[in-house]
């Protein structure tokens, strides 16, 4: 058998290549949430600031990396749409105006900062400091939303476990943003967002206990598995994570506690991963296997992958390298 008739008929390595793709579509939404989540934290955190100043340094302080960090949202989209295009399909049919007010909010949040600065008229600028507030805040909100009705198979847009996610996904964005803040700021500033991580990491832990609640006690088809060890385990690291947080940020240590609220996305990305699995689109019942494409384009992607993901990985490690440090309070967006 020669090398490309092997790639039509068999599985590199022999590996599960659809399980492994599923695992990376999260792994890929979780990386786009960790990362394009300070930047909506930090919007967030704009609409409690007056001073010129401050807000100034806010916006200097995500200005190399919020467009970059979308890059995330771009892959997942494409490779949900290779992996499993059926279930890309579906999802757009089900969940067509909130895929499209997510991207809405999230144009609104990269337009608001460039008109911002356009003018140095009070109105003007209240105006576009709302917006970006108001795009900030309803990009991770309407994401929770899709995260969750995509999770328990919902053929509406608005649920009660949509919103609920929503609050909490919201409610983690700020933990990030403050925690990513804390690297970047000198000086007062740095010092009284301290309780702002703190106040939203308690919202997002009580949003989170309720979400698990609710699925536990009106979900039947996802009760079994929120015993299973897995998901008891990334339960408990949760909370562990949450104190790991407010002990390293009462320290000072700021790169920790970033590292602990990417555990937290990780983390909260796990369990939907976890629940879901092995079924991909619950609305429709499919599994894994049956949703993803044939053995050859499933190789083709992933070698693809193997030869693309590093690149990206070393652009970014790039980036945040030559833009590392904290921000002062003479640069601008």
């Amino acid at each position: 058998m020669t090398n490309v008739e092997q790639l039509a008929t068999e599985p590199l390595f022999g590996l599960p290549l659809a399980d492994l793709w599923f695992v990376l579509l999260f792994f890929i939404l979780g990386m786009f949430l960790f990362l394009d989540g300070f930047d909506f934290g930090i919007g967030i955190l704009f609409a409690i600031h007056d001073d010129d100043e401050e807000k100034a340094q806010l916006l200097a302080a995500i200005t190399p990396f919020w467009d970059a960090n979308e890059v995330w949202l771009v892959v997942f989209g494409g490779s949900l749409f290779a992996a499993f295009p059926v279930v890309y399909a579906n999802l757009f049919s089900r969940y067509y105006l909130l895929m499209f007010a997510i991207l809405a909010a999230l144009g609104l949040r990269g337009l608001s900062p460039e008109m911002y600065e356009q003018r140095e008229d009070e109105r003007w600028r209240l105006w576009w400091g709302r917006a970006f507030v108001l795009g900030s805040l309803t990009a991770p909100f309407l994401l929770g939303m899709f995260m969750a009705n995509w999770l328990v198979g919902a053929t509406t847009i608005i649920t009660l476990p949509g919103i609920v996610v929503g609050l909490a996904v919201v409610a983690l964005t700020v933990v990030d943003g403050v925690a990513f803040l804390r690297l970047k700021l000198c000086g007062d500033l740095r010092d009284r967002i301290r309780m702002d991580g703190y106040h939203a990491l308690t919202a997002y832990l009580i949003l989170f206990v309720l979400t698990i609640g609710y699925i536990q006690l009106t979900v039947s088809a996802l009760r079994p598995d929120l015993r299973s060890p897995v998901i008891a385990g990334l339960v408990v690291l949760t909370f562990v994570l949450a104190v790991f947080y407010a002990g390293a940020t009462s320290r000072d240590q700021y790169g920790l506690a970033l590292g602990a609220t990417a555990g937290l996305v990780f983390s909260l990305m796990g369990i939907v991963a976890s629940l879901m699995f092995p079924i991909v689109d619950p609305g429709f019942e499919l599994t894994v296997e049956s949703a993803a494409v044939s053995i050859l384009p499933l190789n083709i992607m992933s070698i693809g992958a193997v030869l693309l993901l590093p690149l990206i990985f070393v652009y970014f490690g790039v980036l945040y390298s030559a833009f590392s440090g904290p921000v002062t309070a003479d640069e601008s967006y």
